[in-house]
Parts: C-alpha cells; structure tokens; sequence
C-alpha cells in the first residue's frame, strides 16, 4: 500500500498535480484511487468529465480508466452512514434553541465530519487492500493539518473525556431533565462515537508511517506562498509525517522574452533560490506554467511527465525528518542534523516567528509554531552530529553555546 498527501496554500495547483499523479500511478498497473479531501471538490473538474454541476455520484468512487478512480465525499451520504446519533442529538439540541428543523439539520453539520469520514475510507480501504495506491487531495493547508490531528483529538477526547461524559449523562441525566428544556445525549449517541472511534484505530499509525505515507508539498514561487509552505512543513514533522518532496508549480518558462514578465520572472528566481534555503536536503520538483488551462486526462498526462521526468512516482524521495520540535521539562527543542559542523560555525537569528540558522554560507529559515515563536531566549548547542536549538520563555539574552 502507498499514501500520497499533496498539501499546500489553496490555489497553487494541487488537484491538478494529485490527479496527474494519480495517472502516472495508474499506467504503471497500480490500482488507484484519487481523493479530494477538500469541501469545494473539483477533481471532476480537472479530468473534464461529463457530470451535472452538483453530480458527485453519492461520494462513491468513479472509474476514469483502467485502475484508475476518482472519490469525492458527500458529506450528506457520510453522515447517514457514520453519524447517526450524533447527528440526530446535536440536531436535536440546536433545534431547542428556536432554530427551524430544518436548519439545525443542516447546521448539525460539524467542522471534521468529513475529513474523519475520510480517515474512516483510509482505514478500510488498507484493511481491505482494495487499492495498491491512494492520492490524496489535500484542503488548504489548516484544514489538512486538521485533519491529521484528528485520530490524536480523538485518542484523546476518548481516553479523557468520553467515559465521564457518558457517566454524567447516564447519573446527572434523569435529574437534569426534570430541570432544563436542554436534551441530554442517550445512548445511541455515545454507542455512535465509541463505533466511531473503533473504526479509526490504527489509521494515525498509518499516516505516520513513511513506509506507506509520505507528504509532498505543492507551493509557487511567491513570498506568501513559501511562508505557508513553510509552516506546513514544520507542523507536518511535528505530527511526524515523512515529507518526501516539494513542488513548485507554475513557473514562467525561459523562452518568455516579453518585457511585460521581466520583474515577475526576476522574482520568481529570487524565491526559487528562497526555497532552495527552506527545504533543502528534501527534493525540490520544478514545473513550468503550462500554456493552456490543464485540462482532461490528456494534458493531466502531460503535467505528470514533467513533474516525475520518469521517476517512478511512487518512490520514496525523502526518508527523515529535516528538523525536529520536541517539548522536555517545559522547554521546546528544535533538533537538526547537521554533520561536519564546528563549534564556532553557527549564527542565529530569530525574527518574529522566524528562526534564521547561518552556517557559513549555508542559511536556513524555519517558520516557528506560534507558541514557540513566542520564546524570549533562544541558545543553540552542538550535540554530535546535531543542532540543538532551545527556546524558553524567560527575558534572558538570545546567545550561542
């Protein structure tokens, strides 16, 4: 089995290259099946098929070619078959509150339903082995981080929550009806969480794990784009997913000698060299901007020998973790393996949520969660093979060690 996430700032060209992707998989015999995980679905958009405007064909998978499916969720569907009672009570208790049925129906509808319902088709998809390959089309970057934080959202609610909850509803219950108009959650709605969560175990080991999934990051050459891609990266090997690859998409092609593209060529460039800084040693993917709106499977085929130029996609480009943040004892350490390196070789600035790492002519800039961008002092230390970076949250000076 193999997982690829395609993540990144919305617009940069995702859905185009997960599908492409998708076909490349596909023609080398790989049973494959490419999934949107983004509300505003457009995958039957890019391969140009022949479907009403709000066809999404109930959330089921729609053969394309040979090996080759398309999967974009109904979150209507999903919630009929995975949230039952938990749609039923919040509907219910929403519906207290003087809301039309109908509308506290509809607004019953919780951010995450579709992306659990995702990780649920996961789940089962690799047990079931149905398909060699799974592309999956990412949301915007904090939507797809949401996403990935929910099986350890879950873990967590459960193992810390969910058992008081479901005592106080079944003791504090009786009581509390006779006092309020507000409806207490029965059983049916608990029984449907703990379904719930025993139909994900197991799936944030398999998101985790860099045998089967990695994360390629799909961003342009802008300023804004790259600081996004950025903290993608640094939340992305927080929750310890193996990135494998960045895309630059839509790059201006050499041969363009208009005066009208000279400053934005000159800009690109200059944030192509940016990008060599922030991600370097992951493998950087260079595509051109196409000529024509890509469009259908043909031009899909096209996009995809540019980006891969005969690699196998399905390789494993990266294996490690560029950097680590890791919290000992109150404090958050930032671990890059640096060899070769001498006591006296590293500079270090922090401005504002970036930390700046100089090492002679080498510089790297790593965009800082905010909570440890926050950090006051920031010292580094050499330990082996490796740079450790500690951030605390005191007054003391920024220093070397």
């Amino acid at each position: 089995m193999r997982i690829i996430l395609f993540a990144g700032k919305g617009g940069v060209g995702k859905t185009s290259i997960a599908a492409a992707t998708g076909i490349k998989a596909a023609e080398m015999g790989k049973k494959t099946v490419i999934m949107s995980l983004d509300i505003a679905h457009s995958l039957s958009d890019i391969f140009d098929l022949e479907r009403g405007l709000l066809d999404k064909n109930k959330g089921r998978p729609i053969k394309i070619s040979e090996n080759l499916w398309i999967q974009e969720l109904d979150v209507q569907e999903e919630i009929e078959k995975n949230w039952g009672g938990i749609h039923k009570y919040i509907s219910t208790l929403l519906n207290t509150t003087g809301l039309d049925e109908i509308l506290a129906e509809e607004l019953a509808i919780l951010p995450g339903m579709e992306e659990v319902s995702l990780l649920l088709y996961i789940n089962r998809y690799v047990q079931q082995k149905k398909f060699d390959v799974m592309i999956l089309d990412c949301a915007p970057t904090g939507e797809s981080l949401r996403f990935i934080s929910i099986p350890t959202t879950l873990e967590w609610y459960i193992s810390k929550v969910f058992k008081m909850e479901r005592a106080l509803a079944k003791y504090v219950g009786p009581v509390a009806k006779r006092l309020y108009d507000v409806p207490i959650p029965g059983d049916d709605y608990f029984e449907a969480i703990s379904i719930l969560f025993e139909r994900l175990k197991g799936v944030d080991q398999i998101l985790a794990d860099p045998d089967i999934t990695t994360v390629r990051l799909v961003t342009n050459p802008e300023k804004i784009v790259l600081k996004e891609t950025q903290r993608a990266l640094m939340y992305f090997c927080l929750y310890k997913m193996n990135i494998d690859g960045i895309i630059i998409n839509r790059i201006l092609p050499e041969d363009i000698k208009d005066n009208y593209f000279k400053g934005w060529r000159e800009s690109q460039k200059h944030y192509l060299e940016k990008a060599e800084e922030y991600f370097r040693p992951i493998p950087i993917f260079y595509v051109k901007l196409f000529q024509n709106e890509i469009l259908g499977y043909g031009s899909l085929q096209k996009l995809a020998e540019q980006i891969y130029e005969g690699k196998d996609p399905l390789e494993r480009f990266f294996k490690g973790e560029p950097y680590q943040l890791i919290k000992e004892n109150g404090e958050y350490r930032l671990i890059m393996k640096l060899p070769f390196l001498a006591k006296g070789d590293v500079e270090l600035n922090k401005l504002s949520d970036e930390l700046i790492i100089r090492i002679g002519g080498f510089k790297r800039s790593v965009l800082l969660p905010r909570h440890v961008a926050s950090s006051k002092s920031v010292k580094a230390k050499l330990e082996g093979q490796h740079l450790s970076i500690y951030f605390k949250g005191d007054d003391h000076a920024q220093k070397n060690e």
